[in-house]
Order: C-alpha cells, then structure tokens, then sequence
C-alpha cells in the first residue's frame, strides 16, 4: 500500500527541530528525527493490510493516535536523542511530546474518519475537536488524486506561516554565509 505523509504533519517535525536547536548549525538527525515522530501515528494504516477494523482499537486512528502512545513515543525519542549530547533530556522530551501529540490533535481536527482514540487505553471511544478545518486525506494511492491534491493545497497554505518560522532564520544564516548580504 503506498503511503503518503501529511504535509501538515511534516511541518509540525520541522518546526519541532527549529524549537529544539537554535544553534547556526542545526542537528539534521534532530529534525529528521522529529519528523519520523510527528508521523509516527499513522504506523497503524498497516492494520488495514493486516483486515483490523478502522474502528478497533489497533485500527487506523486507534491506539497509535491515542495521548498514552505519544507521551511514551516522544519519551523514547528523547532518550534516542539525548545520546547525542546536544541538549537536555528535558528539553527534547518536552519538545518530543509536544511533535507526537500534534498528531492525533491535528487528526481530530479533520472533517471525516471515525475521530482519534485520545484517551486509549482508558477508552476506545473516538474523538472529533469542536473546530474541524482540515479535509481528511485520502489513503494510499488515492492521495495522488485531484482530491487528494486538494487537501494538500489546503495544509500547505495552513502550515505555511510555521513552516516559515521552522526555516527562515536559516535561510537567512545561509544566504549570509554564501556572501549574499540581506538588505
């Protein structure tokens, strides 16, 4: 099954690894690292290969989406990127969480699916936020439709203002470093 990331989700990792290192020479691993996580949830699309139920616990949007699962995930990240030595546990624990939570919230934020098991292994019961702006995407291979094409304009222009705080102050050490000055 072809798989294809949500932009938005992809976003929210990079502006993790700006918050994260500050530093001239921000840590590639970090924000590659932040990345995977922030898209990490969707590890449950397998279930559909595997015939589980969209609505069972381990089905798509189930128990991978749940706040028990991105608490523990963006534990596990941290202890993976403290090894490195560039920041605090902490520090990459907080930020960790806070790329994994984005996840099921920004999902529970689409306007179709069956809503995200927030409170799993507490409750099955699936969840929607008041407020849903974002169209759910299309699976799979259907992502390269016209719909799917579609939902991806309308996360690019939704995440366009954080992924331009995620990277415009490197650009800009980059353009000075390459002897171009910013007027």
């Amino acid at each position: 099954m072809l798989a294809v990331a949500s932009l938005i989700h992809v976003v929210v990792g990079v502006a993790g690894g700006r918050a994260l290192d500050r530093s001239p020479r921000p840590s590639l691993r970090g924000t590659v690292a932040l990345v995977a996580l922030s898209l990490l949830a969707d590890v449950d699309v397998v279930a559909f290969r595997l015939g589980i139920p969209y609505s069972a616990p381990f089905g798509h949007r189930g128990a991978t989406h749940s706040i028990a699962f991105a608490m523990l995930a963006g534990a596990a990240a941290a202890a993976l990127l403290a090894r490195e030595g560039r920041w605090s546990f902490s520090r990459i624990a907080l930020v960790a969480c806070l790329v994994a939570i984005s996840h099921p919230l920004l999902d529970a934020m689409t306007d179709g699916g069956l809503g995200v098991a927030l409170l799993w292994p507490f409750s099955n019961a699936r969840f929607f936020a008041p407020w849903r702006p974002i169209p759910v995407a299309p699976l799979g291979a259907r992502m390269l439709s016209t719909r799917g094409l579609h939902v991806l304009w309308i996360e690019a222009i939704g995440s366009l203002p954080l992924l331009a705080w995620a990277v415009w102050p490197r650009a800009r050490r980059a353009i000075r470093g390459s002897g171009t000055t910013d007027s």
